[in-house]
Formats: structure tokens, sequence, C-alpha cells
């Protein structure tokens, strides 16, 4: 084995496209011990190859074994072979002449000359562009450089208008002015030297024991920002943190704004006190080792003080027109060229709000796009939401509308918490499913990757909601008969029980089949299923039930009605009593299913002295009612014929 890398050195890479470059080049790379690393300059792929590939046979099949002839000899011709060299072997499609060639293996070194190019080019990312300095293919930003060493030797290859070659180039300020060569063994050291530090991993640990260390050392503590870390990660080299400040004096604006002011625009760390309060204080990453002079600090709060003067603006000129007074304004905001203005879409989900969680949230309905016609949101988009809630607050808007104004976006995700209100979740609810149905009602519904209006994630916010939060609205109702979005909730369920909850998929299947749209009940019956299936008779059960569903889904429709019980044998007459006693209307789901497990001896003798499709057609049609009677009452649970039995 050799070791090979692979450095690609370009302009700036936009950070949130780096990682996944990265694992690109990971998993298409054909060698062992692959390891990727990168910053916005560089992609960096490590791996080990071997120096020649293994000789190998592949067998070619050639025409039928009735081909003779001139046929035959026209193949030999072709493929380089005599028919000395040919024998006959069984296919699926029957008997063929076929002979073994044997293909040599090739230097590691030509192979990669041949992939890596192919490999450079086709990192899917989300836009390229073309360069004329590379002269052909298309990339996110220029390369000016390639390092390819397989051991000591370069692999000679041209790519993006660049040969590859054994030089690198350091940190675009600090380090050495040209090129630096460089060995496998060598590559971090010197690049190390000319403050680059390749690893992710390290740079992200960098920045976040030094952003501690600072605030620590004023008693402070930075707030966690893991998106922004990541931001920092893959846009520095050489990561380092400092400590600036700010006029406490700004602090009067609300900490959301000055938190994304310092985020958005800056970058910056925001900082608080021990009790959790925000700090006249922020941290910022420089991209270099020191600044002794504080030039970097000063211009920092130079360019924040600016950036709070505005955000102090905006804040001061949106209070001269309350919410209330802004709703009428939204009829200039267009929701969606299909659908209409956003003054329409308040009132659809007013009203639908007003069903689910009453006058409360009927009234923060009405007030929780407004903000949208704010200064502040169209300076920081991601505020929207949040913004009303505040200005709701700050002009008099009573304390459970305001909060849930301030929420009703949530949750971004599934990591994300619900609103805290039962007035929040039920705008929050109402505005998700308002957008749902007027998208699905002019055929904007999400097709592979493409979702512009995020609906995946609105449906999965609904699905959160109803099943952590306390309202009581099924799914059913909301979905109001919409059989395609009624299918989509569907897929956002079966996901959140086996991704977000972790139950096993045959678990889900079953819970589902029995019916989803009350979401807290049908998570009661997972849990059930989920604690009852490792008893002795739980599976074994299952698979009764899958041979019953088999012998009904085979029968074809039988007769509605109740058998008749003159015509039971003692197994069946012990079956049809255990059925009618097994109470599974009361108790807890773990109970009840503890219940039907203990079915397990009726239904196995019944199995093994009872013939269903008995000759006789009268006895036949009764046991067959039996056993629908049986799956019938038991189906609201779960549809125990969908777990999968060993």
């Amino acid at each position: 084995m050799l070791p090979f890398l692979l450095e690609i050195g370009t302009e700036e890479i936009p950070d949130w496209m780096i990682p996944s470059a990265l694992e690109f080049l990971r998993s298409k790379f054909p060698g062992e011990n692959v390891r990727v690393d990168g910053t916005g300059r560089r992609l960096v792929l490590r791996a080990d190859v071997a120096a020649r590939s293994a000789d190998r046979e592949e067998v070619v099949t050639g025409p039928p074994a009735s081909v003779t002839g001139k046929a035959l000899d026209g193949f030999c011709a072709k493929q380089g072979v005599t028919a000395a060299e040919l024998s006959v072997i069984e296919t699926a499609k029957g008997k063929y002449w076929s002979f073994t060639r044997k293909i040599a293996g090739r230097d590691a070194a030509e192979t990669l000359r041949e992939e890596i190019p192919a490999l450079i080019t086709s990192i899917p990312w989300p836009k390229t562009m073309y360069w004329p300095s590379m002269g052909g293919p298309r990339f996110i930003r220029p390369v000016r450089w390639i390092v390819a060493l397989l051991g000591a030797d370069v692999v000679p290859f041209e790519c993006c208008g660049v040969t590859s070659g054994n030089t690198t180039m350091g940190h675009r300020r600090l380090g050495a002015r040209g090129p630096l060569a460089v060995t496998v063994s060598d590559y971090e050291q010197v690049l190390r030297e000319n403050f680059v530090i390749v690893s992710a991993a390290e740079r992200r640990a960098k920045i976040e024991a030094e952003v501690a260390a600072v605030a620590g050392a004023r008693g402070l503590q930075a707030k966690a920002d893991a998106k922004l870390l990541e931001v920092l990660t893959y846009i520095t080299e050489y990561p380092t943190a400092i400590l600036g400040s700010f006029d406490a004096s700004y602090l009067t604006l609300p900490s959301e704004v000055l938190v994304m002011v310092m985020r958005h625009h800056q970058k910056y760390f925001s900082v608080e006190t021990a009790e959790g309060e925000l700090a006249p204080h922020f941290i910022a990453i420089m991209n270099i080792p020191a600044d002794p002079e504080g030039h970097v600090v000063n211009g920092n709060e130079r360019v924040l003080r600016a950036r709070f003067n505005d955000a102090r603006f905006f804040y001061d000129v949106d209070q001269k027109k309350t919410l209330a007074a802004r709703e009428e304004d939204l009829s200039h905001v267009t929701f969606q060229a299909k659908v209409g203005n956003y003054l329409e879409k308040t009132a659809r989900v007013a009203a639908l709000a007003g069903q689910l969680g009453g006058p409360d949230a009927e009234a923060a309905a009405h007030l929780c796009k407004a903000d949208l016609t704010t200064e502040m949101v169209k300076e920081f988009t991601d505020l929207q939401g949040i913004v009303g809630g505040l200005y709701a607050r700050a002009q008099g808007v009573p304390r459970p509308v305001a909060q849930a104004v301030y929420e009703h976006y949530k949750p971004l995700s599934m990591e994300d918490s619900i609103p805290s209100t039962s007035v929040g979740q039920a705008l929050s609810v109402a505005d998700k499913v308002d957008t749902l149905r007027s998208c699905f009602a002019v055929g904007m519904i999400p097709s592979g990757s493409k979702d512009p209006f995020a609906l995946r994630r609105a449906s999965q916010g609904v699905v959160k909601i109803l099943a952590d939060g306390v309202l009581t609205v099924t799914l059913d109702e909301l979905c109001a008969g919409d059989e395609k979005l009624t299918a989509f909730f569907r897929e956002r369920v079966d996901y959140y029980f086996r991704e977000v909850r972790g139950f096993a998929y045959d678990e889900v299947n079953a819970v589902m089949a029995a019916g989803y749209g009350n979401l807290p009940d049908a998570l009661a019956r997972l849990d059930a299923v989920k604690a009852v299936r490792p008893t002795a008779d739980f599976e074994p059960l299952a698979a009764a039930f899958k041979r019953i569903k088999n012998i009904l889904k085979q029968a074809g429709d039988v007769a509605a009605g109740a058998p008749d019980a003159a015509l039971y044998t003692e197994q069946e007459a012990a079956l049809a009593a255990a059925t009618e006693a097994t109470d599974v209307a009361t108790g807890t789901y773990s109970e009840r299913l503890a219940r039907v497990a203990l079915l397990r001896p009726a239904v196995d003798a019944f199995f093994d002295k009872v013939l269903v499709n008995d000759p006789d057609p009268k006895v036949r049609e009764n046991r067959l009612r039996l056993l629908t009677n049986l799956i019938n009452k038991f189906s609201s649970i779960a549809d125990f014929s969908e777990i999968v039995t060993n």
C-alpha cells in the first residue's frame, strides 16, 4: 500500500458547501482508510492505495452453444481467441459459448492519473460557474493549484487548467510568498508553519476553547451556537478568538435583535452573564494568530456600533405603527402568486386558529404576519415572528397572544421545541396547515428534492406539535378529505415514529394500520406494542394473526354477521369465548395488549385441531366469520400481522 495525498486549492468556497463536497470525495475515492478535510481554500483527501491492482479474470459470454462454423469464427476473431479456448456454460437463458479473459493489474499512478480529474470535476456543487482561466469544466470557484502525491511521486495530470504537482500555498496573508513544496508525510506540518490548520476538527476545537477562555476571563460565557461554530470553522484557516465590547445603552434593544445583528451580519458570538443576561461584549474569530495592538478589535467594534445604530433606527421607526394597524398592509405582500397575499392568508389562519385554540389564538393570528411589513424583518428575515412577538409585548398586547406570535414558526426542525403554550400550538398548526392546504390546492406538491415552500418541514412541525403538545385535533380533521395531503402527512408520521421516536418499522406499520390520526393515541399504542413485544406469547400470537389474515385474504369476501355457535367444535367454542372475554376497551394499552397475548393457547389449539377450509360450505363460512370477528376486535390497537417474527 502507498499513501496518497490530494489537495485541490481554490479561491474561497462558501462554507456551507464544503462538508458535502468532502463527503462526496470520501465516498467516491476507491482507496482504503480514506480521510478528508478542508478549509475554504482547499479540499484535502488522504488514503492508502495499492501500488498495483491485482490481476483478475473476466468471463466473456459469446453466442449460444448452437452457433458453429463461420459465425463462431467471427466471434473468436473479434475477441482474439481460438475456438479451442472456448467452453460451454449454463446460463439463465440456456447454454452459451464463453472464455475466460485474464486482465493484468495496473499501476496505481496510471489509474489515478485517469480517474482523479473526473472525480474533481464531478463534485456535485449546488451551483457552478464557468471560469475562463480554467478553460474547460465548470466549478464552484477557480482552481489555483493541485497537489497529487502517491508515495514520494507526483501523479501527473491536468484538470481545470491546472497541472498537478507537489506544491501548495500557505495562509493568504501570513504564509510564505509563493509555492510550498510538500511530501505526504510533512504536508500538515509545512502548512501549520505557514498558518494553515488543515484539520477542521482541530480548528473547531481551537475556536471552542478560545471562545470559552476569553469569555471566562471576564466571568462571562459565550452563547452556544453550533451553526455559527460550523461557519467559522470553514471560513478560517488559523482561527483566533478576541473579545470586543459595545456600549451598554444598546441593551435597551431586545436581546434577540442584538444577537441576530452580531450573528447574521458579523458572525460574532454573543456573550452572557452567569445569570443568562446578554452582556455588552462579543467574541469575534480572526483568521490570524494575534491582534497585539488591538486594531482588529477596534475595527470590529466600530462596525458593530454602526450595525446596532441601524437596528435602533429600525426599531424606533417600526414602533410608530402598531402591529394591528399593519394588518391591512399585508394585502401588498404576496404569499404565493397562485394562492394570494398575506392578508388573505391571515384571514384563513385566524379562522382555523380560532377553532383550534379559541379567541386568543384567533387574535394572535391577526397579528402574526404583520411584522413582515416592518423595517426590522426586512433587514433580518430570520427574525420574522420573533419581531412580531417582541413588538406585540412592547405595544401592550396580552401576553398569551404576544407569546403565541413570538413562537408561531416553531418548531423549525425535529430538534427544535414546539410552542410553549396551547395558544401558540394552535396558531402554529393553523399557519402550517393553511400553507399546506393552499399549496396542495394549486398543485404545488413537493416532488423529489424540490420543496420551495418547505412543505415537508411544515408538515413535520404539525406532526411534532400534535404528538407532543396539548391540542386534541386529529390529522383527519386537518386534512379535510384531501387524499393527497393525507398521504403526504402519512409519510411524515411514519418518519416521525421511526426516525425521531426510534420505533421499529414493523411496529410503526402495525400501529399505523389501525389508525394514526390521533397522534398521542398512536404513540401510546406504539409504546405498548414495544413494551409487550418481548413477552413470550406476543410474537407467536402475531404470527398467528398473520396466518389468519392470509386465510381471510385468500377466502375473499366473508359475509357479515356473528358466527353460529351451534356449528362450533370444542376448540372453536374456546376461541370464541376467549375472544369475547378479552377486554380491549379499558386500562392502559400495555394492559390491553397483555390480555390479547393471553389468547395464544386458544389460537394455537384452534389451528392444531380445526381445518378452516372445511368441505362443508356452511362450516367453512362460519369459521371464517369467527376469524374475522377475532381480527376486527383487536384491529383498533394494531394490525399484529404486520409484526415481523423470527
